[in-house]
């Protein structure tokens, strides 16, 4: 047994995070990435907060050096790759989630979403392509964020953000919010019922053959 193992508080917290984003997507499928995104969009203007007055507006550079202080902040490699007037790129070779981020991609979300609300509200605009991923195999991550509409590349496109007023708190859920997840997650509790059924069913069948073959053998 070894004296001391590499675990900490953050270690920790990724793998959980990533283990629950794992399951949800499994019981919910598709709709987990949803999710996952409109929970980045309102961390975003979060953390906006941290760094400058709600609202006001930022130059190509000055969102390049939050997004990348941000990601390395809580755990993650990350460097300014291109800085132009109409787009800035990203690279990193470590993601905030570590090695747990290969058990949930969808997680990538939080990237796309948390970059695109950020540039919907300070640059006026967001087109987020996450052309590499950890998460997918790749041996870093790329992410090109586009601050006017553009065909160049493909990208999810966050504009017209709401922003939360003045003494507000962006985690305040509207309430349809809140009732779709409830009705998703009763869904994900009865599939996993159903699952669990039916693993009791198989296990039934499969005694029953074992029974039915011992007792042939016997004759």
């Amino acid at each position: 047994m070894r004296d001391t193992v590499n675990l900490s508080g953050t270690i920790f917290l990724s793998k959980l995070i990533a283990q629950y984003a794992h399951l949800h997507s499994r019981t919910v499928g598709s709709k987990a990435e949803e999710y996952i995104r409109q929970l980045g969009i309102k961390t975003g203007e979060w953390l906006e907060s941290f760094y400058s007055e709600k609202g006001q507006e930022w130059t190509p550079d000055q969102y390049a050096r939050m997004i990348v202080d941000l990601k390395n902040s809580i755990g993650g490699h990350f460097e300014i790759s291109e800085v132009h007037e109409d787009r800035v790129i990203v690279k990193a070779t470590a993601c905030p989630f570590g090695e747990a981020v290969h058990d949930a991609p969808h997680l990538c979300m939080m990237t796309s979403s948390v970059f695109g609300g950020v540039a919907s509200r300070r640059m006026g605009y967001g087109k987020v392509n996450l052309r590499k991923r950890i998460a997918l195999g790749d041996g870093g991550c790329e992410v090109a964020i586009y601050f006017k509409p553009t065909e160049e590349e493909e990208g999810i496109v966050y504009e017209d953000i709401p922003i939360t007023p003045e003494q507000g708190d962006p985690f305040n859920w509207e309430e349809e919010a809140i009732t779709a997840l409830n009705n998703e997650l009763r869904k994900s509790d009865e599939m996993v019922l159903e699952l669990l059924k039916e693993l009791e069913r198989l296990r039934e069948e499969v005694e029953e053959m074992k029974g039915n073959v011992s007792h042939r053998l016997r004759e």
